[in-house]
């Protein structure tokens, strides 16, 4: 299994956590990831709010090189994800955008290169009975609210990841790796995303009301797959204690770092140091498989 990997540009920063977990996923799972030589960043989150060519072509540039290898593209990050599903669609769909975006990069590139979240792979390549064979530990249990987010499902007509309004892609991996996926309402509501650092009012409310729904529906944890979201919910649990004198201590984790426990991976590999909130009650929880 080789596909192109894009890691994007907080893979060595902010989401090292989500880099290294993915990674270390990919090897224990026979899977190869390769990445784009001199890939580019994707626009997000600024890029695409600044042109829309510009918003376009960065992805296309990353895209094209992926083409070159004749590979798709894998990607864990959705806010990558989701810049460079929409470069693919605005391609396909306007000739005048594909031209411009060939001028903008020195070369023609169609919007042919498939982009796959990485839980697609391992739903759809590797499969749950591949994943439960491999595994050496069950979250036993763990009650777990799985956050989708804004950016993993929508738009719809260009994502076609899940069901926008009810997804359960991750929640079929939290339930595979003997978690128990919560049914909650706050699982699509948005947290911030660019909103972080400019206007963090906004963002500490919103955080504050998916941290209580979570708490509320009984979560021990909040699975992610998207960097901007573990970041808003995981830093910004400070932000709510000194500001709103709230104690939520919900851990906030990728869904590659559960994956990777119940593989038998430690949580150093996996990036568990770099969370704000700690996650011992997470790897506490884990229960060898009979």
């Amino acid at each position: 299994m080789r596909y192109g990997y894009f890691p994007g540009c907080s893979a060595e920063s902010t989401a090292r956590d989500m880099h290294e977990s993915t990674i270390a996923v990919s090897r224990a799972l026979g899977i190869e990831l390769i990445e784009p030589k001199g890939w580019s960043c994707c626009g997000a989150t600024a890029g695409h709010q600044t042109d829309r060519l510009l918003s376009v072509a960065l992805p296309a540039a990353s895209l094209a090189k992926t083409k070159d290898e004749g590979l798709d593209m894998v990607v864990s990050c959705a806010a990558c994800y989701n810049r460079m599903k929409v470069a693919n669609h605005e391609i396909r769909n306007s000739p005048q955008m594909r031209s411009d975006v060939g001028n903008a990069i020195g070369r023609d590139y169609d919007g042919s290169v498939k982009v796959r979240h990485f839980t697609e792979i391992l739903l759809e390549d590797i499969g749950i009975e591949k994943l439960t064979e491999s595994m050496k530990y069950s979250l036993k249990n763990l009650k777990i609210a799985c956050y989708y987010g804004c950016l993993l499902v929508r738009p719809n007509e260009v994502m076609k990841f899940d069901d926008p309004e009810n997804p359960t892609s991750l929640d079929r991996l939290v339930n595979a790796l003997g978690g128990e996926s919560l049914d909650w309402p706050h699982k699509v509501e948005c947290c911030g995303g660019g909103l972080s650092m400019s206007r963090t009012d906004i963002v500490v409310s919103l955080t504050d009301s998916i941290l209580e729904m979570a708490q509320t529906s009984g979560a021990q944890c909040i699975a992610v797959g998207c960097p901007m979201c573990q970041i808003n919910l995981d830093m910004r649990q400070l932000d709510i204690l000194k500001q709103l004198g709230k104690s939520y201590e919900m851990p906030i984790v990728y869904i590659t770092q559960l994956i990777g426990l119940c593989l038998g991976l430690s949580p150093e590999e996996l990036g568990f140091a770099k969370l704000m909130i700690p996650a011992e009650t997470v790897v506490n929880a884990l229960g060898k498989v009979a």
